[in-house]
């Protein structure tokens, strides 16, 4: 196995009985709250009876107990050597975001995580989410291998595609156009890209390279990075010829591309 899931956030860091000693708050006539440890064990219980094993978990609450996110790595099979697959479970008892799951991975040399956000599901906390609920966790793990698939082609995709200095340097403005990365990270970004910390990624420049240097400055900041790194797959995917525009100018999967490299 490899090393425990790190959550790199501000949060506390907590096991599965301190999870479950966080109080629910009482629902009101439109709010009704759902338990953090209840969330998780449902989601547990669908991946696997879908054959998914869970094979690292990682547990953080912050703002007093009244968020939550949880990381699950899971397995099926045969995956590849570099990254697992991981499933962010998120909730909150402050009505400050709704309960929902987001499929991402992580690579395992240097731990960082980014999430694709092509099954991302999400319910607000009204009166009938423990009634749907249980069916929008069932539909989108049901997804999961198929979604497992489409990030082994995307990352070969990354490894295979060159980047040079220049290309970088404009692949860097659209993140921070796009608000992948605040311009505080920016000579971070460009320390990372110019000179990677890991051996594994200093060979050859390319959009690979560029993601990792990436992710590994957006370190930090688990609340925000699945939306950050989901606008950093449509850049990369888009440069990689994944994505291509529509006539009105917004990024659409290019599924040929994706067939043909698998």
């Amino acid at each position: 196995m490899h090393n425990d899931l790190c959550l790199h956030c501000g949060s506390n860091t907590v096991d599965r009985k301190q999870l479950a000693l966080v109080r629910t708050p009482k629902p009101t006539e439109t709010w009704f709250p759902i338990p953090h440890a209840a969330l998780l064990s449902q989601v547990e219980g669908m991946l696997n009876r879908s054959g998914l094993e869970i094979v690292n978990q990682a547990h953080a609450l912050g703002h007093d107990g009244n968020r939550y996110f949880g990381l699950l790595e899971v397995r099926s099979g045969d995956q590849p050597d570099d990254f697992g697959l991981i499933v962010g479970v998120r909730n909150s008892h402050d009505m400050s975001f709704p309960a929902g799951l987001v499929l991402g991975s992580r690579v395992f040399v240097c731990d960082n995580l980014s999430f694709s956000g092509e099954i991302r599901i999400a319910r607000k906390h009204t009166k009938f989410i423990e009634r749907d609920l249980p069916q929008l966790v069932e539909v989108a793990v049901g997804r999961l291998p198929d979604q497992r698939q489409k990030q082994e082609v995307r990352f070969l995709a990354y490894k295979q595609s060159e980047v040079t200095d220049g290309e970088a340097h404009d692949l860097l403005i659209q993140a921070l156009d796009t608000q992948v990365i605040p311009v505080t990270k920016i000579p971070d970004a460009l320390n990372e890209w110019r000179n990677p910390r890991h051996q594994e990624f200093r060979e050859g420049k390319t959009a690979w390279r560029f993601f990792n240097a990436l992710t590994e400055t957006l370190k930090g900041g688990l609340d925000r990075l699945p939306r950050r790194t989901q606008a950093l797959h449509g850049i990369l995917d888009t440069h990689c010829g994944l994505l291509t525009a529509d006539p009105k100018g917004a990024a659409v999967p290019q599924e040929a591309a994706f067939a043909q490299a698998v």
